[in-house]
């Protein structure tokens, strides 16, 4: 698709023609300039609040409040009968079907969470997760199917990534999504085999990737300079037969329990011996677990050689830094985080975090020109909220991130809304991987979301929802400071650009201001903060 101008604007941004990075502060010195910028890695977007805490707290101390932190959580999704004829029978109110049986429930949580619960790096830390290791609701459509699966993110945010792995591995939504729930032992006179899926994307897309990797991400490369592969089709089928056994928990009240049990999201999947092959089974690095062993010895044993591979510091932590801080990191910043998740404990979620946020290049880029990200859909919903103090259910949040091409929790496949390599436009030599989904008709549909957003009456709210409040952004103090331009300029430059938009915005910020009447200072605030919320400065995170 042709990319609209607004798109290669910024694209050109992000590749540095536009705009380059400020020097970052010392560590635990934080101007508002630098507490906005960390807010916009670390957080959904800041606050007047939360950039108080963090400027009163440091960085290293925020960290730790953050770390101490588990607010969010999805509240009214239970288990209900998976049968929607039976879950929501004749006169059965009109939203039934929505809240029990589509992520509704849990996609309006997930942005009533984003823009209102305290405990913003869990959070963001969560949803990056859940961009890496995917699971879509165009296959698990059970809203307490899906809560489940989320949950293990909010858990293990700051634990171990080797339990994030196990915990998805025996997750049943995980289970269906990539079909490891009845996945069965070989029987050639049934024409069974091992189903291949679940252990093809474990290892290409969840852990190492298809190339061996250096601890700076860098691929390696054979003596004919070629890519060396991290694996083939052999390792691929031991991991399938290492699989096998696993199926649901039985359902509340369920008079048998065998396996092939029918689908049950609340419990994690459990093993059946007698369904489970007991032969050797190739692995990575040439080891070979031994035949005889268990379904839970095998499925252990398999993870471990998984995570103890070489590849899964770099290839984590690269993404992570792609989704929080830079989509193109330098080698050197990620072989810092590589080193970070290779420490004892090995895959401490904590240290790798904390060496992406504070990492040299995060405060102060070696190389402005490739530093900065696009905003996904997502993220740019609600870091205007935040930033500019607005209120939201989240419902309203919900549709407009689908509208923008990023329905929360339903990617169109298993390799997410975005790759991470996907190519900046116009310039292969960069990623941009939140153009994958940030084209023209995006940018011409976030123009009408932002006209709603800031049309200064809100959303009113749904009354098929439960306490909802809609979404609204007072435009109260805006329409205050448009009587002096100059003024109202310089606050859009600090809540929405931590004080660094370029001159020439600044300029094209207050002449939009100026076009409407001193008479009507509203549209005059409007003007103001619809350009800059349509900038490539600020949809490019740097």
């Amino acid at each position: 698709m042709k990319h609209s101008s607004l798109c290669l604007l910024v694209a050109a941004c992000l590749s540095g023609t536009a705009l380059a990075a400020t020097p970052g502060s010392p560590a635990n010195k934080m101007t508002e300039s630098d507490a906005r910028r960390l807010l916009g890695q670390a957080s959904f977007g800041p606050t007047d609040e939360s950039v108080a805490e963090l400027m009163s707290l440091g960085r290293e101390a925020w960290l730790a409040s953050q770390f101490a932190r588990s607010d969010s959580d999805f509240s009214g999704v239970p288990y209900v009968n998976p049968n929607a004829a039976e879950g929501c029978p004749a006169g059965s109110r009109p939203t039934c079907r929505r809240d029990n049986y589509t992520l509704f429930p849990v996609q309006v949580q997930f942005f009533a969470n984003a823009i209102n619960q305290p405990d913003q790096l869990r959070q963001r830390t969560a949803l990056a997760l859940s961009e890496i290791l995917v699971v879509s609701g165009n296959v698990i459509k059970l809203p307490n199917a899906m809560a489940n699966y989320q949950r293990i993110f909010l858990r293990h945010s700051f634990g171990n990534f080797r339990d994030v792995l196990r915990e998805v591995t025996l997750s049943p939504a995980m289970g269906r999504y990539l079909n490891m729930a009845n996945n069965d032992k070989p029987n050639p006179a049934k024409g069974i085999q091992p189903n291949e899926n679940y252990a093809r994307e474990v290892l290409q897309l969840f852990t190492i990737g298809l190339w061996q990797l250096n601890p700076d991400g860098s691929q390696k490369l054979d003596g004919q300079g070629q890519p060396i592969p991290s694996y083939d089709q052999d390792t691929v089928e031991g991991f399938a037969h290492a699989f096998t056994g696993w199926t649901y928990a039985p359902r509340p009240g369920a008079t048998r329990n065998r396996f092939g049990n029918p689908s049950y999201y609340d419990a994690p999947m459990i093993a059946f011996e007698d369904h489970h092959d007991t032969g050797s089974k190739k692995l990575l690095n040439g080891v070979v677990l031994p035949g005889g062993q268990s379904a839970r010895a095998d499925l252990e044993a398999a993870l471990d050689n998984i995570f103890n591979h070489p590849n899964v510091g770099p290839f984590i932590g690269r993404q992570l830094i792609q989704q929080l801080v830079t989509a193109n990191p330098s080698p050197a910043y990620v072989e810092r985080v590589t080193q970070a998740f290779n420490a004892k404990p090995r895959g401490d979620m904590k240290a790798v975090l904390r060496a992406i946020l504070t990492d040299t290049e995060a405060l102060n880029p070696a190389q402005p020109s490739r530093f900065g990200k696009l905003r996904e859909p997502i993220v740019q919903l609600t870091h205007l909220l935040r930033a500019l103090g607005g209120s939201s259910d989240g419902v309203w949040l919900r549709a407009q991130a689908a509208a923008l091409g990023q329905p929360v929790y339903s990617p169109a496949t298993v390799f997410n809304f975005f790759p991470p390599d996907y190519d900046l436009p116009d310039n292969p030599s960069l990623d941009g991987p939140a153009f994958g989904v940030f084209n023209a008709s995006a940018a011409f549909k976030l123009s009408g979301v932002l006209a709603t957003a800031l049309n200064g009456k809100g959303v009113a709210a749904d009354p098929s929802v439960p306490g909802a409040i809609g979404t609204h952004i007072d435009l109260s103090r805006w329409q205050a400071l448009a009587a002096t331009p100059p003024a109202l300029v310089a606050q859009i430059n600090r809540l929405l650009f931590a004080g660094r938009a370029s001159a020439a915005l600044q300029a094209a910020l207050l002449k939009a201001s100026q076009i409407a009447p001193a008479s009507k200072p509203l549209e005059r605030a409007k003007a103001a903060l619809f350009l800059a919320a349509m900038s490539p400065e600020y949809l490019v995170e740097n």
